[in-house]
């Protein structure tokens, strides 16, 4: 798919975000096809630089975009940032309450220069209370409930990735596209706001109306009381793993008739759903007692043979090898500059794209995550700045230049 055919394509963002959640909203705006421009400081966005479980935050979330390297504190640098925001449909940013005021790039100040503008702020709490909280994922985690309802009793344990970042920057999107609807009508654009914590409490929103439906507390995932009478963890042969679902009276059926458990499909005991999830506490260990010698292949063949829900217990870089995201072009290959992580090399790889289908295509990854102030010569020449000016601020300082190869 062309970039002209994207839905977004002739729509410009200046994206003023570090981090997870506000270049998360960026990448979402981009690979629907927005130009979109990230604005980072002469040393770069601090994710370049992350190792351990941040190495992957750079090169994920800043696709398709374009690098401009500028000291936005600096007024020269400033009135850069300005000239693209002039000509800009959404502006973008992630910084503490008072940051962008502070430097003259507030909501305020960024409307009475374009009134067409949409500003997309990306916070940890919306206004309240809270707001001059400094939060993070795990921090929101923890205080809104999602910690405690994922870790077993007394283990309050947080999600095995940045929900709350990622999904901020998804609701952060979602208003900005709201926002440029509305726009149409009403020829203004106006300030969206979405924040970590009450992301989080969206996702645990579910439990909050379980406690108000039944009057009794949510129990955390490990200790449930659970609604299905299978929906467990077996280990298997050879100490593997599998996740197996037995969630109706049919697949019940479905399920003692593949493995031949008879008596147990007689068992009057376990004659509907609810009666096996009453009858867990003995249930369970007989299963896990019939199925231990099988293994976990072998189990999930048959599963996936009468149509039951299963899943392997997968390793994230085993993902890289899956077959229905290789056969359905769910991985795009990329190559990501020296800089764009902590690994200090280009690497070839493959990148998950969003996950959906428009006219029965995926969106394509069109950019790799950039090198620092990569476009930064060619964004100031648009803006009409001469080449005299352009290295006069490069002499300065003002600005940078790409600083790794991409090639």
């Amino acid at each position: 798919m062309s970039e002209p055919r994207l839905p977004l394509a002739g729509v410009r963002v200046i994206e003023f975000t570090h981090m997870v959640m506000g270049p998360t909203c960026g990448m979402i705006l981009a690979d629907l096809g927005a130009e979109v421009v990230k604005v980072e400081p002469l040393a770069g966005d601090n994710t370049r630089k992350l190792l351990g479980s941040g190495a992957g935050f750079f090169s994920m979330f800043n696709r398709n975009k374009k690098s401009l390297a500028v000291d936005a504190k600096d007024a020269r640098g400033r009135e850069i940032v300005l000239r693209l925001v002039a000509g800009a449909d959404v502006f973008s940013e992630n910084f503490k309450a008072g940051t962008m005021a502070r430097i003259g790039l507030d909501y305020a100040s960024l409307a009475a220069l374009n009134p067409r503008l949409v500003v997309v702020s990306h916070k940890g709490f919306l206004p309240g209370p809270y707001d001059k909280r400094t939060a993070l994922d795990e921090v929101v985690q923890m205080m809104g409930g999602l910690a405690y309802m994922t870790g077993p009793e007394g283990r309050p344990l947080r999600a095995g990735t940045s929900v709350n970042d990622i999904m901020g920057g998804m609701f952060g999107a979602i208003g900005a596209l709201a926002a440029l609807a509305q726009r149409e009508k009403t020829g203004r654009g106006q300030e969206v706001q979405s924040a970590l914590f009450e992301n989080n409490v969206f996702l645990v929103a579910q439990h909050m109306m379980q406690f108000a439906v039944t009057g009794e507390a949510p129990s955390p995932m490990p200790s449930r009381v659970s609604a299905w009478g299978v929906y467990d963890v077996f280990t298997v042969a050879r100490g593997e793993q599998i996740f197996l679902a037995v969630v109706s009276d049919t697949q019940w059926a479905l399920f003692c008739d593949a493995f031949g458990f008879a008596d147990l499909k007689a068992d009057p005991r376990l004659a509907s759903n609810n009666l096996r999830v009453q009858a867990r506490g003995w249930m369970m260990p007989l299963l896990r007692e019939r199925l231990a010698d099988r293994g976990a292949a072998s189990i999930g063949a048959t599963f996936e043979a009468h149509s039951l829900p299963y899943a392997p217990i997968t390793k994230p870089q085993a993902l890289f090898d899956d077959p229905h995201l290789n056969a359905t072009g769910g991985l795009a290959a990329v190559r990501l500059p020296a800089d764009a992580s902590g690994a200090g090399r280009v690497i070839e790889t493959r990148a998950a794209l969003l996950p959906l289908t428009l006219a029965g295509q995926r969106l394509p990854l069109r950019a790799p995550p950039p090198a620092l102030g990569e476009h930064t010569d060619a964004l100031l020449g648009e803006l009409g700045y001469s080449a005299a000016e352009i290295a006069a601020l490069h002499a300065d300082g003002i600005v940078g230049s790409a600083t790794a190869s991409v090639a």
